[in-house]
């Protein structure tokens, strides 16, 4: 599976120079927990200046008692932005954030130009999905196995009365059990 099907290309960019409150108001609008960061180049392009996160403002600005509206997000930006292509595998998104120590990764295009943003919660729910597919795969072996075995006799499936010794209950239950 490609970070391309995965990734949220709703990303919404802010100027670095945008206030804290400004941005913080953004978050609370469009429901989000990070914005990306533009600066403005030389020859009159755009390039991605970083990732200021929810996290960045309540720990970061409210930590150091920064003021909102004269701190500006790219004074918070802490860090360069990391990305990994579009065409990349959850495997490598999931080792680069492991790497980078984030929760968040842009995703280019093979132009390195931002297509969208991959978070932990998005690469936690596709794998939950592909468990539980994986899951439902064994159930149904099973089902399918169950119904095409005949028992041979009538006591299949009883288990004789038979006792555990003590030593081989673990302890916590050993001691519950003994006299």
């Amino acid at each position: 599976m490609s970070i391309a099907t995965l990734c949220r290309r709703d990303v919404v960019t802010v100027d670095q120079h945008l206030p804290l409150s400004q941005a913080a108001q953004l978050m609370l609008d469009r429901h989000i927990g990070a914005l990306v960061l533009t600066a403005e180049d030389s020859p009159g392009g755009t390039r991605v200046a970083g990732v200021v996160t929810d996290r960045d403002l309540a720990i970061e600005a409210l930590a150091r008692k920064l003021d909102a509206d004269t701190t500006t997000v790219g004074q918070l930006n802490s860090g360069r932005p990391v990305a990994v292509p579009s065409d990349a595998g959850v495997e490598e998104a999931i080792a680069t954030m492991r790497e980078e120590g984030l929760r968040r990764l842009l995703v280019t295009d093979e132009r390195r130009e931002l297509v969208g943003i991959v978070t932990l919660d998005d690469l936690v729910e596709a794998l939950a999905a592909q468990l539980s597919d994986l899951a439902a795969a064994l159930r149904e072996g099973s089902r399918k196995e169950a119904a095409t075995h005949v028992p041979q006799s009538s006591q299949a499936g009883t288990v004789p009365a038979l006792t555990v010794p003590g030593t081989a209950l673990a302890s916590r239950w050993r001691q519950i059990s003994e006299p």
